[in-house]
């Protein structure tokens, strides 16, 4: 026995039109046409160098080492390919600047800028992207930065020479195998009279120890030779080019071997 279909039952079952629409709808949208490489090329570009800047100006930079102060630690010379070290800018958020250490530093007021660490341009156009090339350590830093090392901290007392030609910080010797001699026969250091380093203050001095004018020199000497913690941008890590000078940056304690009393 047939039973009867209710009324309405088929139009119950008949599909919705929307519904079967849907899935036509689908198969003929078209796809999202991809852009050519050429057209993201410079959208990668602009990218990359925004996330550079960022980091360049908050967690490191790199510097372009123009001048021979610091030889043979980090090569430098006028007209030269100087080394480019990557320096730690957030280092001394945490942790003092250290006797030994490497840093780029604002040069003080005091400083007169003999050796000064990238000569701008008098041309606007020229010195504008001397400035954006320093900024990616692709041409010198401002010149007014420096590179230096710490030879004594705030409250320490350094003076020139003991009767074996070393730098004396409270007393006692230094050991400073960084020490470069640009002619062998002449390791004769120029002497200077005991100066205390204020508080909030370093002593630097350079690693090519007769040919650098820093706090022995700066300022006239003394005091006014001294260098504001507060200055001092960031502690240089590595050696990131050239290839050939891959590596890190000594860091030696010169006072390690002081006598503890």
């Amino acid at each position: 026995m047939v039973e009867p279909v209710p009324p309405g039952a088929a139009e119950d079952e008949t599909p919705d039109p929307d519904e079967r629409a849907e899935p036509d709808a689908k198969r003929r949208r078209k796809p999202k046409k991809q852009r050519p490489f050429w057209v993201e090329l410079p959208i990668l570009i602009v990218v990359a160098l925004v996330l550079a800047f960022v980091f360049q100006q908050f967690l490191g930079r790199v510097y372009t080492i123009p001048s021979g102060s610091m030889e043979t630690t980090l090569h430098g010379c006028t007209g030269c390919y100087g080394d480019k070290v990557l320096v730690d800018k957030i280092t001394y958020d945490f942790t003092d600047p250290a006797p030994g250490d490497v840093v780029v530093f604002k040069g003080p007021e005091t400083w007169v800028g003999t050796e000064a660490s990238g000569q701008r341009s008098d041309n606007a156009v020229v010195r504008f992207f001397q400035n954006i090339g320093s900024v990616f350590g692709l041409a010198p830093p401002d010149e007014d930065d420096f590179v230096k090392r710490i030879i004594a901290t705030g409250g320490q007392t350094v003076e020139c020479c003991d009767a074996q030609n070393r730098v004396l910080v409270d007393g006692e010797p230094l050991d400073e195998p960084y020490i470069h001699w640009e002619d062998p026969a002449d390791r004769q250091q120029d002497s200077f009279p005991p100066v205390t380093v204020p508080d909030g203050y370093v002593w630097v001095m350079g690693d090519n120890r007769n040919n650098s004018c820093d706090s022995r020199c700066q300022g006239h000497g003394g005091v006014a030779g001294a260098v504001p913690v507060d200055n001092i941008i960031g502690k240089a890590r590595v050696i990131v080019l050239p290839p050939g000078r891959w590596g890190g940056v000594s860091d030696h304690d010169p006072q390690a071997r002081r006598t503890v009393h």
